[in-house]
């Protein structure tokens, strides 16, 4: 999902690592009803711990930024910046399931173990190119990655960014946005594109992380 992007940050001259989540990608294979939020959070962690990484500029994009939250809130002296990519910022106690719309909320099958992925056309991609590139590249997630609360200490006191994708509407990240764009102690910045900058515009998308870095 990262190969447009990690690329142009590497030839900046900064180290990146995109780890795969449990169920994910090449680790699809390893998907299960029991994987939750906090195992997602846990192989984050793994690679800050393994890799012995420090000063990090952490993004989390869409899902991620659920994924992102707790590992600051778990790690907060290894991250100097959060970078949120049109992506949920929860509070404390809250589950993915709490901040979508209600019609992407109607699109979680009942009963089922995992949720497949939003067409990407629903969220603003349209370019024949850039909808076979994403071909493939995603999974259902299980259940429990969307259903289970974030719990919280408030320990991660470092520099926050939000980053919203203009590009598209309707989208579940317009609120966490509009929070981010006027409280001072976030910084902000756009981009014109759909869901998915780190595909559509890698260097616009790599400009405002090195902003950062």
């Amino acid at each position: 999902m990262w190969a447009r992007l990690a690329p142009l940050l590497r030839a900046a001259g900064h180290d990146v690592f995109a780890p795969s989540l449990t169920g994910t990608g090449e680790r699809a294979h390893l998907a299960s009803p029991a994987i939750d939020l906090s195992t997602h959070i846990a192989d984050v962690l793994g690679t800050l711990q393994y890799e012995r990484l420090q000063e990090l500029v952490l993004v989390g994009h869409s899902y991620g930024g659920m994924v992102v939250t707790g590992v600051a809130d778990r790690a907060p002296e290894r991250i100097r910046t959060l970078v949120y990519l049109d992506a949920f910022v929860p509070q404390a106690g809250q589950a993915l399931v709490d901040l979508v719309r209600p019609e992407v909320r109607a699109h979680f099958p009942t009963g089922a173990s995992e949720v497949p992925p939003l067409p990407p056309q629903a969220q603003g991609m349209t370019d024949p190119a850039e909808l076979a590139w994403l071909e493939g590249r995603r999974n259902a997630q299980p259940i429990k990655t969307f259903t289970q609360p974030l719990a919280l200490e408030g320990r991660y006191r470092g520099e926050r960014v939000y980053v919203f994708c203009t590009g598209y509407s309707p989208t579940s990240f317009a609120p966490f946005a509009e929070r981010a764009r006027n409280d001072p102690a976030w910084r902000y910045h756009e981009l014109p594109t759909h869901h998915y900058p780190h595909v559509s515009l890698p260097r616009e998308t790599a400009g405002v992380l090195l902003n950062y870095a």
